[in-house]
């Protein structure tokens, strides 16, 4: 295995395909730290009230006393009829879900989502444009936060992945930004990454005390032991490397490989797949298997996202709104298509409840739900007419769930 070194002057990440299997210890770097920024308050709107209308007294003829009578009567019908057609409709399409409303800018897209092990009504909400959101209700309402360390520089993160252990969280965004808690997020540590990094960091994981496990687009993983001071590469390349040797070996589509991932999703053993930024072919990757293993897709159209069933098995989205799952458990390359009501937007995101349980996230408020483990789907109406594409479906347990989308779109789920 490689090594990650960072050092205070100079940090050193070096490629895993330069080194041999073996890690070091490194110097403690510069921490620094952020806490709770003051939420900006909002100037509240005028209490006074609307000057009053001028007096109008038209002189009234039989006619129009008749006329005017009438539209008072209409009137006092209208309103109470109005009221109860908005309340059955608010009813139906929140059967399930109910949005919350952030405090962030239009335009901001959330990316993930965590919650504190030990407070479960403790929780982070990421997304782009540097935005890093805390809640302390179960996610009904969320509060700024800010990285004094970040705002100094010229840069504008998007932060992509989120990941708790105990007290202990772990953040990752783009440009490379590590950031690190030992107190459930009341403050965060800033640990240097060197620009060397191969690829962006796109995905974390925190596995056990001061232990993570690291992602980058690019097919590099790298786990740490001692709170990410120094790393150890778990695979001996990147995926690139490994295309260009396999690339005589039947994976359709390699030639045209980019080097970066447009997804990975980890299985909670640990198991990872990844779609092909073509989305033309997939790969895994199991512990322990020295490179990422490629995988012709089994279906004509390119793949959107794939990830892992309750169950097990795998779970397969393609472009147009396709929805196919693998025949068994584990890794498979045999995938059997399921009908889905997408309305012909494309379905992004699965997220599973339980093993019986799931629900399906897509583009212009898609939500779909299945109850027999993915035979069969059903189109909820809750997201309708939220004029949003819906990017991730997290369940953090049976009772707590979220969806998230762009324009800074989340849904709760209300069971």
């Amino acid at each position: 295995m490689a090594n990650l070194r960072l050092t205070d002057s100079n940090p050193i990440l070096l490629r895993p395909s330069l080194l041999n299997p073996s890690s070091s210890p490194l110097t403690t770097p510069t921490s620094r730290h952020f806490r709770p920024s003051r939420p900006r308050l909002l100037p509240r709107a005028s209490s006074s009230p609307p000057p009053p209308t001028p007096p109008h007294e038209p002189t009234l003829n039989r006619r129009g006393f008749v006329a005017d009578t009438a539209l008072a009567a209409a009137a006092s019908f209208a309103v109470p009829l109005i009221g109860i057609d908005r309340t059955i409709a608010r009813s139906e399409e929140l059967s399930e879900w109910d949005r919350v409303y952030l405090p962030i800018d239009p335009g901001v897209v959330l990316l993930d989502i965590a919650f504190v092990p030990e407070d479960p009504n403790h929780g982070f909400l990421l997304g782009t444009r540097q935005t890093i959101l805390e809640t302390k209700d179960g996610g009904m309402t969320w509060t700024p936060r800010s990285i004094p360390s970040a705002e100094d520089e010229d840069f504008n993160y998007r932060f992509n992945s989120i990941s708790f252990k105990g007290k202990e969280g772990w953040i990752v965004g783009k440009p490379a930004i590590l950031l690190y808690t030992s107190d459930a997020g009341d403050s965060w540590q800033r640990i240097p990454l060197s620009s060397q990094l191969p690829g962006d960091m796109v995905y974390i994981k925190a596995t056990d005390d001061k232990s993570a496990e690291m992602v980058t687009d690019e097919g590099a993983i790298y786990v740490t032991s001692n709170r990410g001071y120094n790393w150890r590469a778990a695979v001996q390349e990147t995926v690139s490397a490994t295309l260009n040797r396999t690339v005589s070996s039947g994976i359709s589509g390699a030639s045209y490989y980019t080097g970066t991932f447009n997804t990975v999703n980890r299985s909670p053993d640990g198991n990872y797949v990844a779609v092909s930024s073509r989305g033309n072919f997939y790969l895994t990757w199991e512990p322990g298997q020295p490179y990422w293993q490629p995988h012709n897709r089994a279906v004509a159209r390119r793949i959107q996202n794939m990830g892992w069933r309750a169950d097990g098995g795998l779970w397969l989205l393609v472009r147009g709104g396709g929805l196919y799952l693998s025949k068994g458990t584990g890794i498979s390359e045999e995938f059997e298509e399921v009908p889905v009501q997408s309305r012909g937007f494309g379905i992004l995101d699965v997220g599973y409840r339980s093993k019986d349980e799931a629900w399906a996230a897509g583009g212009s408020g898609v939500l779909l739900r299945t109850t027999n483990g993915g035979k069969s789907w059903t189109r909820d109406k809750a997201a309708d007419s939220i004029a949003a594409n819906l990017y991730s479906v997290k369940f953090i347990d049976d009772n707590r769930g979220f969806v998230l989308g762009n324009d800074g779109v989340l849904l709760r789920y209300l069971g």
